[in-house]
Order: structure tokens, then C-alpha cells, then sequence
């Protein structure tokens, strides 16, 4: 039951050093307060902690921020801070008025850039973070580096990290990403889950939207899951759930908010006119997933008829995972068009685009990268593309197409 080591720690430390107040959002249970309590007490500045789930301080916070703030003077870590939007001013005023860094450390279960309060008070004077389920790299002890196909670097990785087999990588994806699963605090995934979806999930819900029918949010929850990977449908969802569509979109926002899904946008430009303009649904914990769409065993899963999908959620929230824990914005996107060629994954950086292409097979094949070529006509540069796949070392079809293994992520 050892603290496993986030790669973001590095960056709160050195964002504390300079803004007086950062917020780090992310999914319940993702790690966030371990995470900040863990480095409150190596800073030996009597940093306090007051939690907003507890109702006799966020009625305090939400109808007297005033007091609130005299009896929790900073430093201090506030948790879910969500819960009491009206102390972002008074945050505002004493960060104006004092300039400290690191005066005030906040946490929040929504994502910051649909949590109503944070825009409008702290734009500019709140270095905001975003936590997710443990990323592989964190559970094995490995560096944080953000995926990009570098051949060189990757070559070089390829000899210091441990070769993972598909079985055990399907393990990972099957048991979860949650903090409390991987460190075995709750030894039992099944009950894990169920008391995450009704526990948190609903009660944040209830927050969020007012009355919810718990069992047509779950069936909906399970649909949205059964579709991962998928080009998102309102009305399947809807009619799976049997909500209307107004709904449906409502609780997509939820979801997304909450930090339980992410959105992954098509490429686009006024040269492409022919690409879909619809969105990937994706999932942060590919355990939550499996435990939605009721796979009963790593093997199963990965023998079973979602596979594919599950290999590709996982891939594309270990990439997204590198990215957040390094404090960078991940500019990733997927292609298809009308004409039903397409792109898993596309990675932007340095005027360049990276295409990449997620395959459950060991010895992908070369004809794969052909399609690379759509996003040939873009204003930018067609970059270093790879398929990420199965197979047991890093390898390339020539200097322009890597062959990646997705334990390498």
C-alpha cells in the first residue's frame, strides 16, 4: 500500500514557486489530495487541509467566505473547491492584495474549463492542472516523456524499458487505472467500481444536473462505454438509456466534466472539406470500461468482441495521461472522411502532423500507413507516422513509419 509517485509533482512544486494559487481537477479518486498532501508535508510549512465535501465548511465557504477565509489562512490546500464558487473572489482579492506563491492549493472534481466560477475570478493569477487515473508510465516507475515518434529516443527507450507481453498489457487495461486499485488499498475491483459509479458518480451528477434517474445514468454510463473509441451518437445513447436526446447531451457534458470521458476531435482544415465533423468518446480508466461493459477476465476481454476499441482507448488515454502529467496541452485529433478512410490518432507539434495508426497485432502490416497520405494536402508538414501495436520491440517499415509496441507508451 506504498504513495506511488505522480510525475506531476514536479510540476506543483515548481508552479507553487511562482503563482499563488493552482488548481489541479481531475475525476474523484484519481490521486489528487494523496497527491498534495504527500507534498504539504515535505514543504514543513504547516500547510492546513479543509475538505469541502464536509457540509458544515462548504455551507461556511458557499454563505460566509469571509470567515471562511480568517479561519483558513494560507498556505492552505482546499479540497473540492467546486462545491463553493463564491470563494474564487475573495481568492482573487487576497491573491491580489499579497502575491505569495503557493498561498493557496485547490483541487476540484469538475474540469476547469466547464467549472462555473474560475474563468471570470482567477483567469491568469491560477495555474490550472488537470490529473488522471494513473498513467502505465506511473504504475511501472517509468519517466515521464509524452509520446511522440521520435525514433531515436524511442530507440533508446526500447533497450531500458521491460517488454510487455499482450496478456499482461491487457491485465493493465482490464484492472484499471485508479490509484486505490493499482496501490491495493481496495483489493476488490468489482466492488471498487460499483461504489465509485453510485458513490461519486451519481452524487456529482445530482450536483451538477438536480434530480437523476440512477438506473437509466447507469444504463447510459454502460452505453457510452460499449461505444468507446466510437464516433459519439446522442440518440444511440439516448435511446440505450431511454432519455431523450436534449438529455443525452446533457450527460455526455457530465461525463466529460467530471472527468469520467474525453472528446477527441476530428482534423480538419479548408483544405480537407470531406472529414466528419463528429467526435470520438473516449475513457480516462479503461477498468471502469471493462467493468461497465461486463468483461469478466483480462483474457476474456481480450478475446472478446470490443478488443479493438478497448486496445484503442487505452493507447489514446496513456498518450492524452503524458501529455496532462508533463503540465503540456495534448493537440491530438483523428481523421476520417466521407470516402471511409481514416486515422486513428493524430498527433500536432512543431508545424508537423503525426499520424498514427492502433492495431491489436504483433506484426502489423505495411499497407497500414498507406492512408497517411490523406493529410498530405494540410497547410502542415506530414511528420514521422507509426503504428502502435503488439509487437515486442520497437522496429520501423522504413525512416518516415516506426512500428511501436504500446508498452512504449
Amino acid at each position: 500500500m506504498n504513495y506511488i509517485h505522480r510525475h506531476m509533482e514536479k510540476q506543483i512544486m515548481e508552479l507553487s514557486s511562482s503563482y499563488s494559487a493552482i488548481l489541479l481537477t481531475g475525476p474523484r479518486q484519481a490521486g489528487k489530495t494523496t497527491m498534495l498532501r504527500e507534498l504539504a508535508e515535505k514543504e514543513h510549512i504547516g500547510r492546513q487541509y479543509v475538505t469541502l465535501d464536509d457540509y458544515m465548511e462548504r455551507d461556511m465557504a458557499k454563505n460566509d467566505p469571509a470567515m471562511f477565509m480568517q479561519l483558513h489562512k494560507p498556505p492552505v490546500l482546499i479540497d473540492e473547491i467546486q462545491y463553493a464558487p463564491e470563494l474564487f473572489t475573495y481568492i482573487k482579492i487576497y491573491v491580489d492584495q499579497h502575491h505569495n506563491p503557493g498561498d493557496f492549493w485547490m483541487t476540484g472534481s469538475q474540469i476547469f474549463r466547464l467549472m462555473r466560477g474560475v474563468q471570470e475570478s482567477l483567469a491568469g493569477r491560477v495555474a490550472l492542472l488537470h490529473m488522471s487515473p494513473l498513467s502505465q508510465r506511473e504504475i511501472t516507475g517509468a519517466p515521464c516523456v509524452p509520446f511522440t515518434p521520435d525514433a531515436a529516443r524511442l530507440l533508446t527507450e526500447g533497450e531500458q524499458l521491460r517488454p510487455v507481453a499482450a496478456p499482461e498489457l491487457f491485465g493493465r487495461l482490464w484492472q484499471g487505472s485508479m490509484p486505490g486499485l493499482v496501490s491495493g488499498r481496495t483489493p476488490n475491483r468489482n466492488v471498487f467500481y460499483s461504489s465509485y459509479l453510485s458513490t461519486y458518480v451519481e452524487r456529482d451528477v445530482r450536483e451538477l444536473s438536480g434530480s437523476v434517474d440512477a438506473l437509466k445514468f447507469n444504463r447510459f454510463v454502460t452505453a457510452a462505454a460499449a461505444r468507446c473509441s466510437q464516433l459519439l451518437n446522442y440518440k444511440a445513447l439516448a435511446d440505450d438509456a431511454d432519455i431523450d436526446i436534449q438529455t443525452s447531451k446533457a450527460w455526455v457534458n457530465i461525463l466529460e466534466t467530471l472527468g469520467i470521458i474525453f472528446l477527441l476531435y476530428p482534423y480538419s482544415n479548408n483544405v480537407l472539406k470531406r472529414t466528419v465533423k463528429t467526435p470520438k468518446v473516449y475513457f480516462y480508466d479503461t477498468g471502469l470500461v471493462c467493468y461497465l461493459t461486463r468483461w469478466s477476465s483480462p483474457e476474456v476481454a481480450e478475446r472478446g468482441a470490443m478488443n479493438g476499441a478497448l486496445l484503442e482507448n487505452f493507447t489514446v488515454s496513456e498518450i492524452m495521461k503524458g501529455y496532462q502529467n508533463a503540465g503540456l496541452t495534448p493537440y491530438l485529433y483523428f481523421y476520417r472522411d466521407r470516402d471511409a478512410r481514416e486515422i486513428d490518432l493524430i498527433l500536432e507539434g512543431d508545424g508537423k502532423l503525426c499520424p498514427l495508426e492502433i492495431k491489436k497485432t504483433a506484426t502489423p502490416d505495411r499497407r497500414l500507413t498507406r492512408v497517411f497520405g490523406v493529410i498530405g494536402k494540410s497547410p502542415l508538414q506530414l511528420g514521422t507516422g507509426a503504428v502502435l501495436c503488439m509487437a515486442d520491440k520497437f522496429g520501423a517499415f522504413d525512416s518516415n513509419h516506426l512500428i511501436v509496441p504500446i508498452w512504449m507508451i
